[in-house]
């Protein structure tokens, strides 16, 4: 029984400690022993239409700025399509987009909220160009970044091609810490990928591009496009990068409550969206990328399933070892240290107290996230995450 029960304490750590640590480790060594591939030069790119949607639901706060930038974008003007896509706002959100008309910005609107995944598959109807372009209405993407993000495309095989997050820190966030790393690491561990299987698992939803033709069919509106679209990608033959120099500047969450939101919706997209192509993580019909998938996603969502049953099974281990009720007492520190950030509305200067919130508020919004996809609760309308301005930062 007690085996039994230290089996199940580090179950979780065995998955979180693949995943985090010797998955990337292995793709690291594949790296050296691999020839990379050619990196292709900007300057020889004969450039293809594009057209940029940005999906928002009430997001008058940073429209504007984003929509300014955007129209600042070193790209062919006339090989570029802007559309905002607006979830039924009922801010200043359109208006301030149609102030952007004469700049060739233009507004589609659904009559009712519909979620994002429904303004994106809507937009293929009204979208002319051979690459669609996602970009987060918060995000600020540097005027060079389109073209690098495009250039990838050259290459006949890339179907997805995702750009770099970069996490700013601000003193306005309470969760920059967390959040700076997390964001670092996903984009190295995505780098790797690109460079020793030729493929990611997974596209920024913050800034990524997907051929139109990839993108002509609507997928079922709880599943999140960023992850899917290289899910699609290589079930029609394509493969999926990560572009180091295409960088998103992407702000930190302001509060600990806002990136519990976030993360729970995210994850538990994520999750249905796994769920729904599960026959991509077949490794005799799909071979190392399956092994990808399984290793970047399924493998690194499992913990916070099993933490639950890993905390009952310390408490049974700490009445019989005082290893156990050490490792028990630590976990309830952290747990109440987490609770106390998480109820914080100001900002936490205390770097580890602040970590500890981040940590607590993604375990429980993986537990939930893995919760509502299994009882079939669908994420499909969103509202926008609180974020410090860039500028700011």
């Amino acid at each position: 029984m007690l085996e039994l029960a230290i089996a199940v304490v580090v179950s979780p750590l065995v998955a979180g400690s693949y995943s985090y640590v010797a998955y990337p480790l292995i793709l690291w060594l594949i790296t050296r022993l691999r020839a990379a591939r050619p990196v292709i030069a900007v300057t020889n790119v004969v450039w293809p239409s594009v057209t940029i949607t940005v999906p928002v639901y009430n997001a008058e706060s940073n429209i504007r700025r984003t929509l300014q930038r955007l129209t600042e974008l070193d790209y062919p003007r006339e090989l570029l399509q802007i559309i905002v896509l607006s979830d039924a706002s009922t801010d200043r959100t359109d208006s301030i987009a149609r102030e952007f008309a004469a700049q060739g910005v233009q507004l589609l609107r659904a009559p009712e909220r519909r979620g994002k995944t429904a303004a994106e598959n809507a937009a293929v109807a009204v979208a002319s160009g051979e690459i669609i372009v996602n970009v987060d209405a918060t995000v600020e993407v540097p005027p060079t970044s389109l073209k690098a993000l495009i250039a990838a495309f050259a290459d006949p095989s890339v179907g997805v091609a995702s750009g770099r997050d970069v996490s700013v820190d601000s003193a306005a966030s309470a969760t920059a810490g967390g959040e700076v790393g997390y964001t670092g690491f996903e984009m190295w561990v995505r780098d790797l990928e690109t460079r020793a299987g030729g493929s990611i698992v997974g596209a920024s939803g913050c800034f990524f591009a997907i051929r139109r033709l990839i993108h002509d069919e609507p997928i079922p509106v709880a599943l999140s496009w960023d992850f899917a679209s290289a899910l699609v990608a290589r079930k029609k033959g394509y493969r999926s990068v990560s572009v180091a120099n295409a960088v998103c500047l992407v702000p930190a969450t302001g509060a600990m409550r806002s990136e519990f939101r976030r993360k729970s919706r995210t994850m538990a997209r994520g999750l249905s969206t796994l769920f729904h192509f599960r026959e991509l993580m077949n490794p005799f019909r799909y071979g190392g990328f399956a092994l990808m998938l399984i290793s970047h996603k399924l493998l690194r969502w499992l913990p916070y399933l099993l933490a639950p049953f890993s905390l009952a099974a310390l408490v049974i281990l700490a009445t019989h070892y005082v290893v156990g009720a050490l490792t028990l007492s630590a976990v309830l520190v952290a747990g109440l240290a987490g609770v106390y950030a998480l109820r914080q509305r100001g900002t936490i200067r205390f770097r580890p107290l602040a970590l500890a919130g981040f940590g607590l508020a993604v375990l429980t919004a993986g537990l939930l996230a893995w919760f509502d996809a299994l009882r079939g609760e669908q994420k499909v309308t969103w509202s926008p995450t609180p974020r410090a301005g860039v500028s700011a930062a």
